[in-house]
């Protein structure tokens, strides 16, 4: 027994399953083409555990890897899993009849009760040895028990809520004395604090479970045969361990909310999935009679967690009278059923079966299956067997699901660490936006994707581009609509209709006022009740239809105000003229977009208190929006009323800082309509840098030459840089302004010039002004005299251009001078450069006669030399081997040639007799020849020093060693 869980077997019994099999996917088109998924192992794989038990199995129970076994009628073993070597038997010492009917231990593996078939329960904790009695427990046969995830400990449970057969529910505490253990009764407490009913009376307490939502809020879930039940409270800070009594007595004079199915095999169980440990569970399945209930916990709902519910009905081979299921189990994706002679696996996402596994008679019928939720592992036994299933990937298929649900973004959520399948994804996700024209949604998708960019162009350019419901699309997709309740919906609504029929009748009977006032009373008590409120506002509509049909306004105003619907208060006081009430009720409530619908009716009334609640919303309100009701009150108000559209604009522009062109180039048209003497200053305000401006410059242009404002044109020319426009209207309006903007172009000195000519032809031409031109000419040193007389009349005299061309004369003859001078600067400093070089021709040097090459470091003047102007002095041959290597290789051969030329002029003549006439000229003529080569090859070699020039810095990135040579170096060293 001590190697219960020592190993698990080598050859692991294999569940036959039929789980689907990895097919081979091909994605057309795309980088993943054909790609096959490798196949991977069953998502619940079935192990056998390696033990004979020595007595027959009566339960099983495992949590936090503390697993416990109730063998034969007196021994229970308890099991680490994460030690399985060091198994620990107990006693349970009990010498009468008793069984163990059931057991059940915590979630944290340190408390165990044992539940006996004669009414009494047993207590052992996991550091102790001894099974301890609960006297209080007696006469009780226990059935469920709930466990204190929040405020048990090891040594103590805290307040939990223990079940039984005859339907009560009973609060209990079980301590562990730390001086001597057991020295006084384990049991703190046990008070019964609720009892549980079907149509025939109590019935026993199938499971219970304590859950804690947002806000100090427990909810507690028990379940009988048929009902689930839910029982919603909270309890006052600081007095959690005085238990849960005051969240049952909220229920003492009614029914808590709970679900009912007609259909009962005895028994019913519910499981939970908690995703990590010490969390809330997030998922729930309740196998009863009719199938299993199963959805998911939302613990921000004020009266049920239980959302998103649905039924998996058994399937025909499932008989509830003969082959019922057994036992529950909820994972992630999936829950398990225990049938008698095997498993059944569904998703909890398609309702499909997607895995089943069949067990051999041999093994015996199976008993129950739990679960530990802290390793999530599932545990089946018989009476001799123990199996173990261990869960792997889970969610490994579960975007294939999503998909075709069409729940793209959890479906990327699951594939998006496998790049083939999340293609998949994205190309189902774009065609299903593409077949529902939604074609923004399905161009971004499709742009994630492999497909050929040619063929998703051409579906667009087909399409035309049509854009869907993207609304309705996305309400499908989130799924986050709850459940209508029909019958609580009908039932609302007919009382609604009862309410105001009866109203109608006492309304007109004067005789009946006290009745019809008491009504009237009650009528809004139930349309304000918070209990209905959640149903009357999902069919508000429907509820203003009744109230609109008896025309019952002062309820139909008194209902939206309950309901937040306060557009439709806005509406019924403009409808009735009460523009200020409608205002106040905007005011108060500050909705921008109330403040967008019903501007465009209030502000045609009351202009200038609209705009001061404008102004008071401040940045909230978007100006934008409200431009459309600013046009149509200004297209039929007068000046002084057009006054309150531009103060919210000069506020939108000068307090708010608003950037939005629409705003500006409003501004901008009510200041050319009724203010042109703000709209100069605003342009200048607004500056003249282009990418600073807000308003449309074209748009603003156009309007300005409308309302002939051609002063701001110009501005509006010059921020343009269309100096020429500028000039030429400036023209028309001042001729200074025209100067101001023909000095503009500072960097063209041919536009200025172009300008001033625009001026000087305009004075000249159209104002017939000589002095006014002559003016010109002073005022732009780019006008010469010449430039301006072809303008004047063949009458003018010279009399008025004798100044200009004796200045325009002096200028010539000083430039003439300038000239002059330049040239004999430039004469003398070619003189001094050619003394400089007839001086250099000249230079010298003195050598000691100590010196020693700078190469190779022997006397310097054994052998012909050379002396740099540095001060280094080499060995001829010296120098030519240090420069050679360094040259490239054009004039390497070219100093070859040179040499050889040089040797073959030193060679003595092999002629015996020659005139001596001849022998003169041919020593003159190779004696020029020699000095020529040997100048030639100074130029080469000597034309700079090779310590000092470039070469040693050309030859900074050279190796010390040839790397040709290295390999001999080295050998060399050694």
């Amino acid at each position: 027994m001590a190697s219960i869980l020592d190993e698990y077997e080598d050859s692991l019994y294999r569940s036959a399953s039929v789980q689907p099999s990895r097919a081979t996917v091909g994605i057309p088109h795309s980088g993943y083409v054909n790609a096959r998924l490798e196949k991977e192992t069953p998502i619940f794989n079935k192990q056998r555990i390696d033990f004979a038990p020595p007595e027959k199995i009566n339960s099983l129970v495992v949590s936090s890897n503390q697993l416990c076994m109730s063998l034969g009628k007196d021994t229970l073993l308890r099991i680490d899993l994460g030690k399985p070597d060091e198994p620990n038997q107990v006693e349970l010492g009990r010498k009468d009849e008793a069984k163990v009917y059931k057991m059940f231990l915590d979630h944290t593996g340190s408390h165990l009760l044992i539940a006996l078939n004669t009414s009494e329960c047993l207590y052992l904790n996991r550091s102790v040895q001894k099974v301890r009695a609960l006297s209080r427990w007696k006469g009780h046969l226990i059935e469920s028990v709930g466990w204190n995830k929040f405020l048990g400990s090891e040594t103590n449970t805290g307040p939990i809520l223990v079940g039984t057969a005859q339907g009560q529910i009973y609060e209990a505490e079980i301590s562990v004395s730390e001086g001597s253990l057991f020295s006084t009764n384990p049991d703190q407490y046990f008070r019964q604090v609720y009892t549980l009913e079907e149509e025939s009376g109590p019935a026993p307490v199938c499971c219970l479970e304590i859950e804690r939502g947002i806000e100090g809020k427990f909810f507690i879930i028990a379940t009988t045969r048929k009902r689930l039940f839910q029982f919603v409270g909270k309890v006052p800070e600081g007095t959690e361990q005085q238990g849960f009594g005051s969240i049952f007595a909220m229920h003492a004079d009614h029914l808590p909310s709970f679900r009912e199915f007609p259909a009962s095999f005895g028994f019913s169980e519910i499981a939970f999935y908690t995703p990590k440990l010490r969390s809330n569970p997030r998922s729930f399945a309740w196998m009863m009679g009719n199938g299993v209930l199963y959805g998911t916990l939302d613990y921000s709902r004020p009266d049920s967690i239980l959302s998103d519910e649905r039924v998996w009905v058994y399937p025909s081979d499932i008989d509830i009278t003969v082959n019922k299921p057994i036992s529950i189990v909820l994972t992630q994706f999936h829950f398990l059923l225990l049938l008698p002679d095997g498993v059944k696996a569904v998703c909890t996402l398609n309702g499909q079966i997607v895995f089943q596994d069949l067990f051999l008679e041999k093994f015996g019928t199976l008993t129950r299956m739990i679960k530990d939720p802290t390793v999530q592992q599932i545990w089946i036994h018989t009476e001799k067997v123990v199996f173990r299933y261990h869960v792997q990937r889970e969610s490994r298929d579960v975007w294939k699901m999503y998909m075709n649900m069409n729940k793209f973004d959890l479906a990327k959520e699951y594939c998006k660490d496998r790049p083939e399948c999340l293609d998949i994804v994205l190309a189902k996700e774009a065609e299903h936006c593409f077949q529902n024209k939604r074609y923004l949604d399905s161009a971004k998708c499709y742009a994630l994707t492999q497909n050929y960019f040619e063929e998703i162009a051409l579906k667009f350019i087909e399409a035309k581009q049509e854009e869907a419901l993207m609304e309705f699309l996305i309400k499908k997709l989130s799924n986050l609509k709850p459940s209508e309740k029909t019958q609580t919906t009908l039932l609302t609504t007919w009382l609604t209709e009862l309410y105001l029929n009866w109203l109608g009748i006492l309304e007109g009977d004067p005789s009946k006022r006290n009745l019809y006032l008491d009504t009237w009373e009650k009528f809004r008590t139930f349309l304000g009740s918070p209990k209905n409120k959640d149903c009357l506002f999902n069919n508000r509509a429907s509820i203003y239809e009744l109230l609109a049909s008896h025309g019952d306004t002062e309820h139909m105003v008194y209902f939206a105000v309950i309901m937040q619907d306060y557009e439709r208060v806005v509406a019924h006081h403009c409808q009735h003229d009460e523009y200020d009430e409608a205002l106040s009720v905007l005011s108060r409530h500050r909705d921008e977009k109330l403040f967008y619908k019903f501007s465009p009716v209030l502000i045609q009334h009351i202009p200038k208190k609209v705009v001061d609640a404008w102004i008071s919303m401040g940045s909230r309100l978007d100006a934008r929006n409200l431009i459309p009701a600013l046009v149509n009150y200004s297209q039929s108000a007068s000046t002084q009323q057009i006054n309150e559209a531009i103060r919210y604009m000069e506020f939108c522009v000068y307090q708010l800082e608003e950037t939005q062109q629409a705003i500006h180039n409003y501004l901008l048209s009510l200041y050319a309509l009724c203010r042109p003497d703000s709209l100069l200053s605003y342009l200048e305000q607004a500056g003249t840098n282009p990418n600073r401006i807000h308003y449309d410059l074209k748009y603003a242009l156009r309007l300005c030459a409308e309302h002939g404002h051609h002063r701001a044109c110009v501005h509006i020319y010059k921020v343009m840089e269309l100096y020429e426009e500028a000039v030429d209207l400036a023209l028309q309006v001042d001729v200074d302004l025209a100067k101001s903007c023909a000095d503009l172009p500072e960097d063209d000195e041919e536009l200025r010039k172009k300008l001033w000519l625009k001026i000087a032809r305009h004075v000249v031409q159209e104002e017939k002004d000589v002095k006014k031109a002559m003016a010109c000419l002073s005022s732009c040193a780019l006008l010469k005299i010449e430039d301006v007389l072809p303008f004047f009349p063949d009458f003018v005299t010279i009399d008025h251009f004798k100044e200009a061309i004796c200045n325009s004369l002096e200028d010539y003859n000083k430039h003439i001078e300038e000239l002059k001078r330049e040239m004999e600067e430039a004469t003398q400093s070619a003189k001094r450069i050619r003394e400089d070089i007839q001086e250099m021709r000249n230079k010298y040097g003195s050598v000691e006669p100590q010196e020693k090459c700078a190469a190779c470091d022997f006397p310097l003047l054994n052998r012909p030399f050379y002396l740099f102007l540095c001060g280094h002095m080499f060995h001829y041959d010296c120098l030519l081997q240090a420069v050679f290597s360094n040259l490239p290789a054009y004039k390497q051969a070219k100093l070859e040639d040179l040499q050889k030329k040089l040797a073959a002029t030193s060679q003595p003549s092999k002629g015996h007799h020659r005139p001596k006439d001849a022998d003169t000229a041919s020593l003159g003529k190779g004696q020029q020849s020699r000095e020529q080569i040997k100048a030639d090859i100074d130029d080469i070699v000597a034309a700079e020093c090779v310590y000092c020039g470039e070469l040693m810095i050309r030859s900074i990135d050279k190796p010390f060693i040839d790397p040709q040579k290295y390999e001999e170096e080295m050998q060399s060293w050694l």
